[in-house]
């Protein structure tokens, strides 16, 4: 049982098949509830980043356009963006990739943000760009809950960490 709010980030730790996917299926309506009630205010917006997201291998949009479609903000965009604006998502490495992805839900006008191992494919260099876009957005009053394994991250940024037990 936990209760998330404004300007908190919440991370969900735990072995693998512990249930953290799950717990996030449970918020967005994609896993089966068994019991329990799950009350979620969804008037200010809820933005998702999958712990896969779909990397299709033609994407001919840029950057640039990726971030407008999906409504984030540019103006606060990572500087290891800058020299790809212009480029092709589907020239994007993974890390790249999963790096956008998670920008396009922390730069969205959504006021909750789900991650689900937001750094699948990351470098250390990517982590630690991570690490201060979540930072960022809890001092804007996002709400966040991030999965992941990365203790080092999720000592960095969440409010509290959450120990899913199997």
């Amino acid at each position: 049982s936990f209760a998330l709010g404004r300007g908190e980030i919440v991370g969900l730790a735990g072995a693998n098949g512990s249930g953290k996917t799950t717990v996030l299926g449970a918020l967005i309506g994609s896993a089966r509830v068994f019991g329990g009630t799950i009350t979620c205010d969804r008037s200010a917006g809820v933005s998702v980043l999958q712990q896969f997201p779909v990397h299709r291998p033609e994407m001919p949009i840029t950057v640039a356009e990726f971030l407008r479609v999906t409504g984030s903000d540019a103006d606060r965009l990572p500087p290891v963006f800058s020299p790809l604006m212009d480029v092709r998502v589907d020239r994007l490495s993974g890390g790249q990739f999963q790096l956008l992805q998670a920008w396009a839900c922390l730069g969205s006008p959504a006021a909750l943000v789900l991650l689900d191992e937001p750094t699948n494919n990351m470098d250390p260099q990517a982590i630690a760009g991570l690490a201060e876009l979540l930072l960022e957005a809890r001092e804007r009053g996002k709400g966040g809950l991030v999965i992941s394994h990365e203790a080092t991250l999720l000592n960095k940024v969440c409010t509290r960490v959450i120990e899913v037990a199997p």
